[in-house]
């Protein structure tokens, strides 16, 4: 069997469509059915159920797609075992990072990864963390970022550390430098939000404490990242509900105030998530302790009093 073939076809079962896979893979999508269709030759079996909505496995597939995970793998590993002699980790690792954190580590993440790991290739993606967990799952991406995971069939997660959420106005003019007092939740509840849409894990984290007091929140804007939202902030145009790390980090940090919310606090939690369905290799291995390092150096003080390590 053709190590190419079985890369194309797990590609293609674990995607579920010959279009995403032959974008995924940069290849034109007759070709990848070709190669597909030779090892469904060479077998003897069909592997993959072809419909209108895409392509599953068949038994024999499903089969096919357990020991091509594990091929894969070794001749990955081998590569790198490979380049350990050369004295470096090799191979490539796609990170996906939710859009709130990419802003803050893409840079200290990539400086640090090409520093210890110069062979290796590092592609880094944004998104939100529902989608970054079906990335995972069919192996668009080796590592995620995720904001309050679920223990998920398919993925294992770590956890990470804890944010505190904080109230985010528009500072008035000339208000003293003294911490602004803390605010209740059902007050926050009140207020005019710029929020991020469902599903976020922010806003979902948001509206599931604000329901568990009896209210809910008062939506003004809808608005899908951070730096609109505090440039919405920033004009009056309502409050919102960030981590102080996204605050700090945004272009003009003096333009706001922040106030700890109370009963109860806001509190989100960050995980390292990767697929169960595929062992990390040693590049992905250093590339997690890595995340772990950099997240914590630059978050670790912004993060609130309940860092988990």
């Amino acid at each position: 069997m053709d190590l190419k073939q079985l890369e194309y076809f797990v590609r293609v079962a674990e995607m579920g469509s010959f279009t995403r896979a032959s974008i995924s893979l940069d290849i034109a999508q007759p070709a990848l059915s070709r190669q597909v269709r030779l090892l469904e030759v060479e077998l003897r079996q069909s592997l993959l159920a072809r419909n209108g909505r895409g392509a599953t496995p068949t038994e024999a597939g499903k089969l096919l797609l357990e020991h091509a995970r594990g091929i894969l793998h070794q001749v990955e590993r081998a590569r790198e075992e490979l380049g350990r002699v050369r004295g470096a980790l090799a191979g490539r690792v796609a990170i996906g990072l939710p859009p709130s954190l990419a802003r803050v580590l893409t840079v200290p993440l990539t400086r640090a990864f090409r520093q210890q790991m110069p062979d290796a290739q590092l592609s880094i993606s944004e998104n939100l963390s529902a989608a970054m967990q079906e990335s995972l799952l069919d192996g668009r991406l080796d590592i995620a970022v995720l904001y309050n995971a679920q223990p998920t069939a398919g993925i294992e997660i770590q956890p990470l550390l804890t944010e505190e959420l904080l109230l985010v106005q528009k500072r008035p003019a000339g208000l003293a430098e003294d911490p602004p007092a803390p605010v209740t939740l059902k007050s926050v509840a009140s207020l005019p939000l710029v929020i991020p849409s469902r599903p976020n894990a922010i806003r979902m984290h948001v509206e599931s404490e604000m329901a568990g007091i009896g209210c809910r929140p008062t939506v003004t804007l809808e608005i899908d990242g951070v730096a609109a939202i505090l440039d919405l902030v920033a004009e009056g145009m309502g409050n919102a509900i960030l981590s102080r790390i996204a605050v700090s980090s945004s272009i003009n940090p003096s333009a706001f105030v922040t106030r700890s919310i109370t009963d109860p606090p806001l509190r989100t939690r960050l995980y390292l998530a990767v697929s169960a369905q595929r062992p990390a290799t040693l590049t992905q291995q250093a590339t997690l302790a890595l995340i772990r390092q950099t997240t914590l150096a630059r978050m670790g003080a912004a993060a609130g009093p309940e860092n988990i390590k």
